[in-house]
């Protein structure tokens, strides 16, 4: 391996000076998309961050963790007011949890567990909704988009109180469970939206306990191996600063943080005492990757960037996939829907319809007609041969590579 140069960003995306309206103390920062932030972008040249792979090809990860990096960034952040360390990144080790895993219908649905808030409550709303026919429900109509919206209310309800790292706090295993989604199943009214006022309290919830900027991508190959990887760096260019010389963009993760009870982070969701900020504790994410089994065997690989609205976004693609049998790339251009219980609205696309935003409203719901929320990305083989998709509402595209033997 040996990288020259990386060229990113397509001359078609534009970037408003208001996107770096916070990096003006941070030259270096808004130089990584173009000299003049206020100007179309053609290429982007990322020397630094070429090299900066090449090193860590070269040395491997204790490059990064131990190295020349960990002593870079503690140097920048004693220069402008930082309080990360080299030993931060010593001290720091990934973790292997088992994933969040239930059944929907015929299929096995495997997601990411704790601190992600993703894997759990993808599962709890399919355990919902498993008590409703939605395969029979016409996806165009507003009792599809009532139905499933009542249900994510009730999963983000307990995702404001319960969710957080496990390592620090007791989230209970019994938020995927079977009886507790009937429990829940049973609080919707098909005629009119529900007021959650609060969380529900699962089954085992004092002694059964699991141990913007954000990119997902799917892949599959010719010997049966699926992946589903999703990573963030939280809000569009994280904290806007780079490490000079790396190329690194530094994440503002801390805001997936409860700063207190109740206050809402950038994506607009609230939290408890279960996400508070600790010493090497990591925040609650939203990260949904997500594989789909049946027979054993992986069919759909699918994840998406987003926010709070990842969870949706991959629900949406389950169930349209799952349930509707539609091809991925029509389930990619099904209107989107979003509820995260606070604030209490639906983030709907105008694609969905005047009539379905109209009998929803009737129905005692608030609507928020907003854009696509983010992206999606999936791959599956849900019987007409592997398709990979990437979602159409963006720039990008779903690639094969040859197989060289």
């Amino acid at each position: 391996m040996d990288l020259k140069s990386l060229i990113l960003l397509p001359k078609e995306l534009k970037v408003t000076s208001s996107k770096f309206k916070n990096t003006q103390p941070r030259q270096k920062s808004s130089q990584i998309i173009t000299e003049d932030p206020s100007k179309p972008i053609q290429l982007s040249f990322r020397n630094d961050l070429a090299e900066t792979y090449n090193e860590i090809a070269q040395y491997g990860t204790d490059w990064f963790y131990n190295g020349p990096f960990a002593k870079k960034t503690e140097e920048w952040m004693k220069k402008n007011g930082g309080i990360i360390k080299a030993r931060d990144f010593e001290k720091y080790q990934a973790t292997y949890p088992n994933p969040v895993q239930t059944t929907y219908r015929e299929f096995t649905v495997v997601g990411m567990p704790p601190p992600s808030s993703g894997g759990t409550h993808v599962a709890q709303i399919l355990n919902i909704l498993e008590h409703f026919e939605i395969k029979n429900i016409d996806s165009n109509s507003h009792k599809f988009y009532h139905l499933i919206t009542e249900a994510m209310k009730l999963a983000f309800a307990d995702r404001a109180h319960w969710l957080g790292d496990p390592s620090f706090t007791k989230v209970p295993q019994g938020l995927v469970s079977k009886e507790y989604a009937k429990s829940l199943a049973k609080k919707i009214n098909p005629k009119k939206a529900g007021k959650v006022k609060t969380h529900g309290i699962p089954q085992g919830s004092t002694e059964h306990f699991f141990n913007k900027h954000t990119t997902h991508f799917s892949c599959s190959d010719n010997e049966g191996n699926w992946i589903a990887i999703t990573a963030t760096i939280n809000t569009s260019f994280g904290s806007k600063v780079i490490i000079p010389g790396t190329g690194v963009i530094m994440n503002n993760e801390m805001d997936d943080f409860s700063i207190s009870p109740g206050t809402p982070n950038a994506f607009g969701l609230i939290g408890n005492e279960a996400n508070a900020v600790a010493p090497g504790k990591r925040p609650l994410s939203s990260m949904s990757p997500t594989i789909v089994l049946k027979d054993n065997k992986p069919i759909l690989s699918v994840g998406a960037a987003g926010g709070p609205t990842i969870i949706s976004q991959t629900l949406l693609t389950l169930i349209h996939t799952l349930d509707h049998k539609l091809s991925i790339r029509e389930a990619l251009m099904k209107p989107r829907f979003h509820h995260q219980w606070q604030p209490n609205q639906i983030r709907i696309e105008s694609t969905a319809g005047q009539r379905v935003i109209d009998s929803l409203k009737q129905m005692g719901h608030k609507i928020y007609i907003g854009g696509h929320g983010g992206a999606t990305q999936a791959i599956g083989n849900l019987g007409n041969g592997l398709e990979a998709e990437h979602d159409p509402r963006l720039i990008g595209k779903a690639v094969a590579f040859p197989i060289k033997k």
